[in-house]
């Protein structure tokens, strides 16, 4: 199949989680022999366009102008995208359009009325969850262009049960339209063939046990929780540091805590760190620490359990889906900083324990959240949508209503049934 996807952020340029969920996905589609084309934002000393691991990576700049502001700079991606869009599907027909959240979802709507191409729509969290509801103009106007999002996709796409039920509710969608596909992980992607000690002295003392966390600065990432455990954490187990990486615009509020907290001299800020040293931190790291109050699916539990190394969760989203409490994992109560510090106390105090529990999260990382097998999963949510009636009486109209299109080569849509393995 060909396949044209639309995202904010592709690696390098990574501000979230979506930048590797469409990367690895993307790699894995085309790995099993689909013909997969990227839009994404460019950025500096990057390319316009090069091939990444079988995937074509196009890179465009906002529109021209300096935005006024966030949204003004979002419609002006958006321009961009729909253009280069436009003139990637005029020379070569896709299949469809695979849009990543609202971020893209005027160039998505745009690529599918002009081609006449199903949308497929993947929601990585709304507004509505991040927030506990809509409290201001900014936060509704991102709501209702999530859900426009939503009405126009032939398909939408949520990570797990917990998302599935949020979306339904939030946007009103019917069931049938909604399909669950977990996010995935590349074990190799994360791992290290030995830990290296300078890496670790950049950012602990040798005695200091270490608690990591990884991801974007923001309240709802439940850092703030971890900061307030830290004090309960120190009175039974002295020597620990927490080492916090990421950025985020909560960052000079959990600097603020960190200070009003006096653990000034036992947490680390790392900012931003290379895939290296992420890699190199996990392997350091006595327990992985993620205590979001909101968390769609949490790849980074994923990311420290493909690592060996233990995590403990909040009780929330996702996590609940893919962290079994006291099998591979430990689960808390999302905002408990005394529960928190207490679990995470009998993992630093019981290293058996910890060690079993990463055995067993390793396992099941590997058998259960292979990107291949994943990739498989929206192949078939393609194939069945593409192949269906109403896709293609859609595109014979679009071939009726467009005849200076007709030179381009044919999607495979058009060119014969689907393989048996989807009938």
């Amino acid at each position: 199949m060909r396949i044209l996807m639309l995202t904010w952020e592709y690696p390098p340029r990574v501000v979230g989680g979506i930048a590797h969920v469409v990367s690895e996905l993307s790699r894995a589609l085309a790995g099993e022999g689909n013909e997969v084309e990227v839009i994404t934002t460019l950025e500096e000393n990057l390319p316009e366009a090069e091939k990444i691991d079988g995937v074509t990576v196009h890179r465009v700049a906002p529109y021209h102008g300096r935005p006024l502001n966030f949204f003004a700079w979002v419609h002006q991606l958006n321009l961009a995208m729909l253009e280069k869009g436009v003139s990637l599907s005029q020379r070569r027909r896709f299949d469809l359009v695979h849009a990543h959240d609202w971020l893209v979802a005027y160039a998505g709507r745009g690529i599918k009325h002009i081609f006449q191409m199903p949308l497929i729509a993947s929601i990585h969290a709304t507004e509505f969850g991040r927030n506990h509801g809509l409290h201001n103009d900014e936060q509704r106007y991102i709501g209702e262009v999530e859900w426009s999002l939503t009405y126009e996709a032939w398909r939408v796409i949520c990570n797990s049960r917990y998302m599935r039920e949020e979306i339904e509710s939030v946007f009103n969608l019917p069931p049938d339209k909604i399909s669950i596909i977990p996010n995935g992980i590349r074990p190799a992607a994360f791992q290290v063939s030995s830990p290296d000690p300078a890496v670790r002295q950049r950012f602990a003392a040798s005695q200091e046990k270490i608690l990591f966390f990884i991801g974007r600065l923001v309240r709802e990432k439940g850092v703030q929780v971890l900061l307030e455990a830290l004090p309960i954490i120190k009175e039974r187990i002295p020597n620990v540091r927490v080492v916090i990486a990421g950025r985020g615009p909560y960052a000079e509020e959990l600097h603020r805590i960190s200070l009003h907290l006096g653990l000034d001299q036992q947490v680390t800020f790392a900012g931003y760190i290379d895939e290296e040293t992420r890699n190199q931190l996990y392997a350091h790291a006595d327990v992985a620490v993620f205590p979001s109050l909101y968390e769609p699916f949490g790849l980074v539990a994923l990311e420290a359990m493909a690592t060996g190394t233990p995590v403990v969760v909040s009780d929330t989203g996702g996590f609940a889906e893919t962290v079994v409490h006291g099998v591979n994992g430990i689960r808390v109560a999302p905002g408990n900083a005394s529960e928190l510090a207490g679990q995470v106390c009998t993992l630093l105090g019981d290293p058996e324990l910890a060690r079993r529990l990463a055995g067993r999260a390793l396992q099941d990382v590997e058998e259960k959240f292979s990107w291949p097998s994943i990739a498989r999963r929206y192949e078939a949510i393609y194939q069945q949508i593409v192949f269906s009636p109403e896709a293609r009486r859609w595109r014979r109209e679009a071939d009726r209503l467009e005849p200076s299109f007709s030179g381009r080569e044919p999607a495979s849509s058009t060119v014969g049934p689907p393989p048996s393995r989807y009938t």
